[in-house]
């Protein structure tokens, strides 16, 4: 099967996408903080679609890989609106949603938003609420006074020796979203796959968002030995057989 490709505008920036037409509800990948829709998990997805005559879209969101606009610029009200746009303009029907950290946070907001449209989600180590509950309170006392100064502040990472600049309009925009703190109305199938030696997402934060959520079909799956990319080839079969039971 062929994959496609394009640009789709959203709110007046171009956000790059790619698609394979297959059969049932379209898998929609959306990819973590910072990373971007040819990484390992996606593109095994976008692998498995071809070899099984499934419907897969992936895209980068603003700021994020082949997408316009500054990642600094980026914010939780931005990327959700980024999300609901490919949803509204290149799906037709029901959806799956498959999240990765911050697109576990993307795809519950998404899924609250559109309903009728999300049939199940399949999320790894979501980061629901992550600017407010896991990244504000690693902020040291630097990142705090270059914050009030500056409005900005780079984020040491291991995942990117340049680190990740971390806005005061991040922080203000994401506590605004936040879902963990009432039950959350999502009713459709959910799985989780989290690892148990995540240093980025903890398996308790996870748990905290599979507990909260409304629908009786919810399954949390640990991988006691998993860390957070989850991307070694067992986690990758894993993640496979996941998106198929939901399907």
């Amino acid at each position: 099967m062929v994959e496609t490709h394009g640009k789709l505008t959203s709110e007046g920036v171009e956000l790059a996408w790619r698609k394979i037409s297959g059969a049932g509800p379209t898998v929609l990948w959306l990819g973590g903080f910072a990373s971007d829709m040819t990484g390992t998990k996606a593109q095994a997805l976008a692998d498995w679609a071809q070899s099984t005559g499934r419907s897969f879209l992936r895209f980068d969101y603003f700021g994020h890989g082949a997408s316009g606009g500054e990642f600094k610029d980026g914010t939780i009200t931005r990327w959700r609106a980024d999300a609901l746009a490919v949803i509204d303009e290149l799906t037709e029907g029901p959806v799956v949603l498959a999240g990765s950290s911050m697109g576990g946070w993307i795809a519950c907001l998404a899924a609250l938003s559109r309903p009728e449209r999300v049939k199940a989600m399949m999320l790894i180590a979501p980061a629901a609420d992550f600017t407010e509950k896991l990244m504000k309170p690693g902020i040291p006392p630097q990142g705090h006074a270059a914050l009030a100064r500056d409005g900005v502040w780079t984020r040491p990472s291991r995942y990117d020796e340049g680190g990740y600049p971390i806005t005061r309009a991040l922080l203000e925009d994401g506590a605004r979203w936040q879902i963990l703190g009432s039950p959350v109305a999502i009713k459709v199938p959910v799985r989780i796959l989290q690892g148990g030696v995540d240093p980025d997402v903890p398996w308790a934060h996870a748990l905290h968002l599979a507990v909260a959520l409304e629908g009786e079909d919810v399954v949390y799956s640990m991988i006691k030995d998993g860390d957070h990319r989850l991307s070694r080839p067992q986690d990758i079969a894993r993640l496979i057989q996941t998106v198929e039971e939901v399907l």
